[in-house]
């Protein structure tokens, strides 16, 4: 189970950027006509693309955020947290149409809604120019949405020899889309939680949402939350539970998961090592607020 391009270390990470507003601390989710108030809130940068990528730079791997980026005043308030995660921001793509771009995120019980504004299309003006850096080994596509809107990234990619990994990433519209399999052809590695698994095999048990997702891709690591996670390679089946920690928040897990998977298997990890790791990372991420509060400490 190793990388086409094993010997090369960067990874280039498409997404949309979002400015995220974590609210913790709610005695109950908001309703229509009534007010809450929330004890803890942060602000930081999000998206699942900023999130992979900040993760697999703290362990020690190259990564580029390939993204627009808004102008705005609320997403240049961010600039300075986003240059201390490390990034390579060389591929950011500034323009004034592509913010605000947000998410609201309300946190209760360890449980989570969202409430999220796109900005514009979701193609950087940099995508070909980082497909050719001499760098990248590999390409992270962390929502469909993105892909759905780009549909020749993955066939760019692979026309450059890099190796291309997709997380779905909810999506109310597009979870259930009738051509999300043909539109994901050549993805390398899926990367989904038990949810969107559901959605997109119509099977509850997980095993049986793995086998039917094995079908479509090489490699599906399937995020179980509390329940750890379970990979398939190839006929091969593994899976793992999740350590017990103090969970704080868990926005971002899953991409902290997706850093810690990829960062082991373009070092040419076993099976079980790729899992072990993508656990760990998710696990260290849900005991702090925000996708990458939990970097602080790593700092």
């Amino acid at each position: 189970m190793t990388s086409t391009r094993s010997n090369a270390r960067a990874v280039l990470s498409l997404g949309r950027f979002y400015c995220d507003l974590v609210f913790r601390g709610l005695d109950g989710m908001p309703q229509l006509g009534r007010e809450i108030f929330a004890r803890d809130f942060a602000l930081t940068p999000g998206g699942g693309a900023l999130i992979t990528a900040a993760h697999l730079v703290a362990g020690g791997r190259k990564a580029a955020l390939v993204a627009r980026f808004g102008t705005d005043s609320l997403s240049t308030a961010l600039v300075g947290e986003i240059e201390a995660l490390g990034l390579d921001l060389q591929f950011l793509d500034r323009h004034d149409s592509a913010g605000p771009q947000l998410t609201v995120v309300m946190v209760n019980d360890n449980d989570r809604a969202f409430l999220s504004r796109r900005a514009g299309h979701a193609r950087p003006a940099s995508f070909e120019q980082a497909l050719a850096w001499q760098d990248a080994a590999h390409l992270h596509i962390a929502e469909y949405a993105t892909l759905h809107e780009m549909r020749d990234a993955v066939s760019a990619a692979k026309a450059r020899g890099l190796t291309v990994s997709l997380d779905p990433s909810w999506d109310d519209d597009l979870i259930r889309d009738p051509l999300f399999f043909e539109r994901s052809t050549g993805v390398d590695i899926f990367m989904p939680n038990q949810e969107e698994a559901h959605a997109l095999t119509g099977e509850e048990d997980p095993r049986e949402a793995l086998a039917i997702l094995a079908r479509h891709f090489p490699i599906v690591a399937l995020k179980c939350g509390g329940d750890g996670a379970m990979l398939a390679v190839g006929d091969e089946v593994f899976s793992m539970p999740s350590p017990q920690v103090r969970v704080i928040d868990t926005t971002g897990a899953g991409d902290a998961f997706n850093a810690g998977f990829l960062d082991a298997w373009l070092d040419g990890a076993q099976p079980q090592a790729c899992l072990a790791a993508a656990i760990g990372a998710g696990s260290r991420s849900v005991q702090a607020s925000g996708g990458t509060g939990s970097l602080a400490a790593i700092a």
